[in-house]
């Protein structure tokens, strides 16, 4: 159980705006066995999927936020976010696993008024099939 615990934070603090990585966590307890692939897979999804939800939130109240020495989003990383968000469209939310560009991209989203719903299933089914393939190539 301390596994899922660790996993659940490492997934669900990668996907906010803070830089780090849940993939070598997942990768490691595979390796490692002892829990089933299926219930790893399904922790860090979850959890990843919900730190983007954390940053949808950000997303709707960036005014408040924006421009603050601790906000850690710059506003040319957000204006870039949301430029590539307008012209890609909703679609793209499915890439909000790719390192660097996805976090802005959740918090663009957010700001541009993107429905929660849309959100969810799009940036899920995204980092559940990124999982799904670490899971593939670990077991």
């Amino acid at each position: 159980m301390i596994e899922h615990l660790g996993l659940f934070v490492s997934a669900f603090a990668a996907a906010t705006i803070l830089p780090m990585s849940s993939e070598a966590v997942l990768a490691g307890l595979l390796l490692a066995g002892g829990q089933p692939p299926w219930s790893l897979f399904a922790t860090a999804s979850l959890a990843n999927t919900l730190g983007s939800c954390v940053n949808w939130v950000l997303g709707r109240f960036i005014e408040r936020f924006a421009g603050r020495r601790w906000f850690p989003v710059g506003p040319a990383a957000l204006a870039r976010a949301g430029e590539r968000f307008r012209h890609y469209g909703l679609w793209s939310l499915l890439f909000a696993w790719v390192p660097i560009v996805g976090d802005p991209l959740t918090v663009a989203a957010g700001a541009l008024g993107v429905r929660f719903l849309p959100f969810v299933l799009l940036v899920g089914a995204g980092k559940a099939a990124r999982y799904a393939a670490i899971v593939w190539l670990a077991v």
